[in-house]
Formats: structure tokens, C-alpha cells, sequence
């Protein structure tokens, strides 16, 4: 089972993101818990939580890429849900061995993240924290999956990643199965 985190806090006013849930969404195997639908007071429900990543073969954390992270809730999701004990510290070995695939769409495009562009950075050096955040609690990380520009890209090309997307998501599947 393939477990989609979806955290977007203005979900109606994404095309991006909303492109890439729709593209992946329906697929048979896949469960989307979108955080700001589920939780929209913050209180989240850690157990439920915990046992949706029980389920998961994969988890896929889906966001708009905020201030050089996680929109608030999904941050709020880690701190909850990933308890040590759980999924890290003694004891805590319920992801270990699970794969964990970070889907992020950014505002400034292609360029934006250069030594030149407006971030004075290449997209690489902000995955650190999602990838050690995966690790640290024994899971598989698998290259990121980032739609950059989704404010001004053209419809085809949000279509086009959310159909890579879905391949990536389905040769996965079927490297699982056999």
C-alpha cells in the first residue's frame, strides 16, 4: 500500500499539487490522507496516523514547498506522529525498512534554485532535512520528485509531471510485487 501525506493549507488554490493528487489518487493501492481536510483545528490524531503508516509499503509526503520546508501542519504531523518509541529511539522500528518518497512543488522555477538564482541554492541543498527526517527514523529514501515553477508552468506540464508521477508510482508498485 502506498500511503500519500497530502499537506497543502489553500488546497483550492493549487493547480499543482492538485495535479499530482489527482494524477495519483485514484490509483488502487493508494491512500491519501489529506492533513488540512482531516485536521483543519491541528489536532491531529496520532494513532490513526501511525496506523495508516502501519498499512504503508510507501509513504509519499506531498507539499507545496513553504519558507525552505513543510507547511506548518505537516511539521505538526511530524512532531505527532513520528513519537520516539515509535518510529525512532528505542524501540521505535515501525518504519524501518519502508520506502519514503518526498513530492514537493516549488513557486520559483528551474532557475531560481542556482548559486545565482533567488534561493542562491540548487534544489539539492534543501533535501537534507526531508531526507534525514526519513532516515533517521529507518526508512528507504528514494529521490525526490519536484515540480518547480507551479505558479506559472503550463497546464500540459503540470498534466505531464502528474503522469511521470503516477509511472514512477506504478514501476515502484510493480518492483515491489515481484
Amino acid at each position: 500500500m502506498i500511503l500519500v501525506v497530502y499537506a497543502h493549507p489553500y488546497p483550492t488554490r493549487s493547480r499543482a499539487c492538485k495535479t499530482l493528487l489527482e494524477a495519483i489518487g485514484g490509483r488502487q493501492g493508494v491512500e491519501v490522507r489529506s492533513l488540512y481536510e482531516l485536521y483543519p483545528d491541528f489536532d491531529i490524531d496520532g494513532k490513526a496516523e501511525r496506523q495508516a503508516l502501519d498499512r504503508a509499503r510507501l509513504v509519499v509526503w506531498l507539499h507545496p514547498f513553504y519558507w525552505y520546508g513543510v507547511p506548518a501542519l505537516l511539521k505538526h504531523w511530524f512532531d505527532q506522529v513520528l513519537a520516539k518509541g515509535w518510529s525512532h529511539g528505542e524501540g521505535g522500528r515501525a518504519l524501518v525498512g519502508k520506502d519514503c518518497l518526498w513530492v514537493t512543488t516549488t513557486g520559483g522555477g528551474e532557475e531560481a534554485f542556482t548559486p545565482e538564482g533567488r534561493h542562491g541554492h540548487p534544489f539539492e541543498a534543501f533535501v537534507p532535512p526531508m531526507m534525514q527526517t526519513a532516515r533517521y527514523c529507518g526508512m528507504n529514501w528514494l529521490s525526490p520528485f519536484a515540480v518547480n515553477g507551479a505558479h506559472s508552468v503550463p497546464d500540459e506540464v503540470l498534466q505531464e509531471a502528474g503522469a511521470r508521477l503516477g509511472v514512477r508510482l506504478d514501476e515502484w508498485a510493480s518492483a515491489k510485487s515481484s
